[in-house]
């Protein structure tokens, strides 16, 4: 598991489903109050195994209905501390996904400060926030995003945004080919956001 992960964190060796299943049985026996969230977030955080991590983001995503207009700055710990794709997606995908819906006067000032913040993972993270949306998806907040990151040489920045028009490419396929063709992609982001169209279409 470490091996996989680049080494960058220590494991217990437990998977996924098990760390799912202890969560399930944790909630099950014991409740917390909304205002221990954050302290038992940034307490599970700092643990060294990455187990610690994941447990973290389950609660975030079980009890996301609780954040706070101000548990924006605890989203971005999360994202900027002990970060990776695994932690990342999740975050950004799920938990500031719903963040932005609930607290959308956020997402204009914060889509600018965290494009510029040179912070890969907060770039990514705006490029996926979106990625459930389907018809609510912000075309300009999207588009716009990817012209200001489509030079990255970050793979996971050129991943990103394939698989943020791939996602999209699914509610409006034609807006998605408009946009590639006429848009200077990185031969990655290119391949991936018309993956699913020509799996569709049976094209190579």
């Amino acid at each position: 598991m470490q091996k996989y992960m680049k080494n960058n964190f220590k494991f217990f060796g437990l998977r996924a489903p098990l760390v799912k299943e202890v969560f399930k049985n944790f909630i099950s026996y014991y409740s917390i109050q909304q205002n221990e969230l954050k302290d038992l977030i940034t307490y599970l955080w700092v643990k060294e195994e990455r187990e610690y991590q994941m447990i973290a983001i389950l609660f975030l995503n079980h009890y996301k209905k609780w954040l706070r207009e101000e548990d924006l700055t605890l989203i971005q710990y999360c994202i900027t501390h002990k970060s990776w794709w695994d932690s990342v997606d999740s975050i950004a995908t799920n938990i500031l996904g719903h963040y932005m819906k609930t607290y959308p006067q956020h997402i204009h000032p914060t889509t600018e400060k965290w494009l510029e913040s040179n912070d890969i993972w907060l770039q990514r993270s705006i490029l996926l926030f979106q990625l459930k949306y389907k018809t609510n998806t912000n075309l300009s907040i999207l588009f716009n995003s990817i012209l200001f990151l489509k030079d990255s040489k970050e793979f996971f920045i050129q991943k990103a945004i394939g698989w943020a028009l791939r996602e999209y490419s699914k509610v409006d396929s034609e807006k998605v080919i408009q946009f590639v063709e006429s848009t200077d992609l990185a031969p990655l982001s290119k391949r991936e956001s018309l993956k699913w169209i020509k799996s569709k279409n049976n094209l190579k």
